[in-house]
């Protein structure tokens, strides 16, 4: 490449970083909500100013600012907005939702002011904020909608035990909206959530109040490694939350604790790319960015070999693996009645113990992966002008992982035009 094509690839870097802003805006100020329910008409800027409550000025900079970045349509008269972009903008009930991803990506770089000291000196930020895990909750409002939408059409065994009954356990639940989700759609089961974060805690505990299923669904405040219910969970689950704990193998062991014989431990997340040309891709921008803030929060993610490496620290027998179309994947082991797993002894009090501090080892080729769908070789190429990308695999991961990363920050402006 060029000088000029370089700087012309560079430069695009930094119409998606307005662009995230642009976004962030638009969805915390009701922007979008409001385009898209006016149309088919759309909305004068002044006009969209009123309704938000907001100045004039500073939305019809927004609203022109919106329109150079293709989020919505403007003729110099009225806005309006694209069903597609606001569907994956607005609609947290399917998988394709990304709104939830602009507002945390937006709210986490707000804590990045001591990124350039950390890297020098390791030191990270500590306690995040409340506005942080009011963001992470939007962020996971995806996840919910992958869990019901992807992972129980590829465990059906799972959706038919839900469907039966049986108590629930959800570790670091957040503002407890999975476990709402699944009280609603399974009225025999008896939810339980774990949070320790004092807001995400009181979130928690007002929005199943809420929801008028207090009577059903227990919340506790307690730190992910202290669970006092061993053996009595149908299903223990970590909705993108295992990478989160201050000691994963610690709440991992005490997680496995609380399943009861024929019950299952299954944790949902999204694994970092496996090689250098994976990493050259949408997908690796992404987690390597959200990496790199995970590590200043003093956490960390894993590819599938890492997550898997997980489930041998506790002692557990290899997991499952579903990769699902979205691009996350699920990680999962069933407690057969026969097993005679040392973690229902005293020894797993031990144990837990025992992983406070340690380091997580790389797990050898021969344990990296057991699947239950194969998982075409996956290629990406972005070329020099950011003009053409491309990334297969199967069950249409790679389509729709990439129309969603598309709108994410790391894309370059010539990628959504």
């Amino acid at each position: 490449m060029s000088i000029d094509d370089r700087f012309d690839d560079l430069a695009a870097s930094l119409d998606g970083f307005y662009r995230t802003w642009a976004a962030y805006l638009g969805l915390e100020l009701g922007l979008f909500r409001r385009i898209r329910a006016a149309a088919p008409s759309g909305l004068t800027p002044a006009g969209l100013a009123t309704q938000a409550g907001c100045q004039p000025d500073a939305i019809e900079t927004w609203v022109r600012l919106a329109h150079a970045v293709d989020l919505v349509d403007f003729d110099g008269k009225r806005a309006t907005m694209d069903e597609h972009i606001a569907a994956v903008l607005l609609d947290d009930q399917r998988p394709e939702y990304l709104g939830g991803q602009f507002v945390s990506t937006v709210v986490s770089s707000l804590d990045h002011e001591g990124l350039v000291e950390f890297a020098r000196t390791g030191r990270t930020m500590g306690i995040r904020p409340p506005r942080y895990h009011r963001a992470i909750e939007a962020l996971t409002a995806q996840d919910i909608a992958v869990f019901f939408q992807e992972g129980l059409s590829a465990l059906p065994d799972l959706a038919a035990s839900l469907a039966g009954g049986g108590r629930v356990l959800d570790v670091h639940c957040g503002g407890g909206k999975w476990l709402i989700a699944v009280a609603t759609r399974f009225p025999e089961t008896n939810p339980v959530g774990v949070e320790l974060e004092p807001d995400s805690l009181a979130r928690a505990i007002r929005h199943v109040q809420e929801a008028g299923l207090a009577d059903r669904i227990s919340i506790e405040g307690r730190p992910g490694e202290d669970l006092p219910w061993p053996g009595q969970f149908d299903l223990v689950y970590f909705q993108d939350a295992i990478h989160d704990q201050p000691n994963p193998v610690a709440s991992l062991t005490a997680a496995w604790a609380c399943v009861r014989p024929g019950g299952r431990l299954v944790v949902l997340d999204w694994c970092l790319p496996e090689s250098i040309e994976e990493s050259r891709s949408l997908h690796g921008a992404m987690m390597w960015g959200i990496q790199l803030d995970q590590l200043f929060q003093g956490t960390r993610l894993w590819d599938h070999a890492g997550f898997v490496s997980l489930f041998h620290a506790v002692g557990i027998a290899e997991p499952g693996v579903v990769d699902l179309p979205s691009g996350a994947t699920i990680f999962r082991s069933r407690y057969a009645d026969s097993e005679l797993s040392w973690v229902r002894s005293k020894k797993s009090c031990r144990h837990i113990r025992a992983c406070q501090g340690r380091s997580l080892l790389p797990a050898s080729t021969a344990q990296q992966r057991t699947r239950q769908h194969g998982r075409n070789t996956l290629s990406a190429s972005i070329s020099a002008t950011a003009k053409s990308q491309s990334r297969t695999s199967c069950s249409g991961y790679g389509r729709k992982y990439l129309r969603r990363l598309c709108l994410f920050a790391f894309c370059e402006s010539a990628n959504y035009r």
